[in-house]
């Protein structure tokens, strides 16, 4: 019965849909860190490698200077402080720090 059912549902869910999410409804979860992400600008070589592993998608690139490429920006009010981005950059551009 478990399988009939769940073969039920793969075949009628839809594929390749995306979930709109509305940032303002969400609770903001930041305040409560003990640890917070650092950003060294100068040393972020913006691959975004830290982008993907954030666990609370709080981290994005954006321009930091003209005709540079994309630096890590993390939004503070959503950042847990886990150090996931800090352990995963390549070049050690992010640290973490006591609030």
């Amino acid at each position: 019965m478990i399988i009939v059912s769940c073969i039920l549902y793969f075949t009628t869910m839809e594929f390749g849909a995306v979930i709109k999410h509305n940032q303002e409804k969400s609770p903001k979860t930041g305040a409560w860190r003990y640890m917070h992400p650092e950003v060294d600008k100068e040393k972020c070589i913006g691959c975004g490698t830290c982008v993907p592993f954030c666990p609370d998608a709080c981290i994005e690139m954006k321009k930091y200077k003209e005709g540079q490429r994309d630096k890590a920006d993390v939004d503070y009010e959503y950042c847990k402080g886990c150090g996931v981005c800090a352990e995963v950059c390549p070049v050690k551009a992010i640290i973490m720090k006591k609030k």
